[in-house]
């Protein structure tokens, strides 16, 4: 089994990144670890048991794709995910740092169980992560890039108190 973790502190507010992260026909703007997704079952009013089809790129060229359930979604602070078919689970968190900074963490497991595929399992979870990370620094570069996307969820920057002496 491999685990991967990810941290990165961006430059946006949880709720602005989180509104991305739910605007699903945009993350193939700006996640390069997507090459389509497809709602298939929307889940409640929250999200959760939202089943998605991603359909991602792999090494040589190849495409995989993943049926993920999503589940124990927090608004505005994260959800973990599992895929249906295959060994995979994951969760992302977004955890308010200051005004418009957010700390991103991204978790993720996986596990073929094909023996053949087997071989292959480092070098392939190599690429996803390094794609993974890639577009975890698109989804900041993006919101930078549309500063109207959800401009309602930028915070105000804290005012510094300033006093005169006597």
């Amino acid at each position: 089994m491999r685990h991967h973790e990810y941290t990165v502190d961006l430059p946006h507010s949880a709720p602005r990144l989180w509104a991305l992260f739910q605007s699903y026909d945009l993350w193939k703007e700006y996640a390069p670890a997507v090459l389509e997704v497809e709602i298939v079952y929307p889940g409640d009013g929250q999200g959760n048991g939202l089943v998605r089809k991603v359909t991602y790129p792999l090494p040589f060229g190849r495409r995989g794709e993943s049926f993920e359930l999503v589940k124990n979604v927090r608004p505005n602070r994260g959800y973990d995910y599992v895929m249906l078919r295959g060994g995979l689970s994951g969760s992302v968190s977004l955890e308010s740092i200051g005004a418009n900074r957010t700390r991103l963490r991204f978790r993720e497991s996986f596990h073929l169980d094909h023996p053949i595929l087997r071989w292959f399992e480092a070098p392939i979870y190599r690429f996803i992560n390094k794609k993974n990370e890639e577009s975890m620094r698109g989804a900041a570069a993006w919101l930078a890039t549309h500063p109207d996307f959800r401009a309602d969820l930028i915070e105000p920057e804290a005012q510094e108190i300033r006093t005169t002496g006597p």
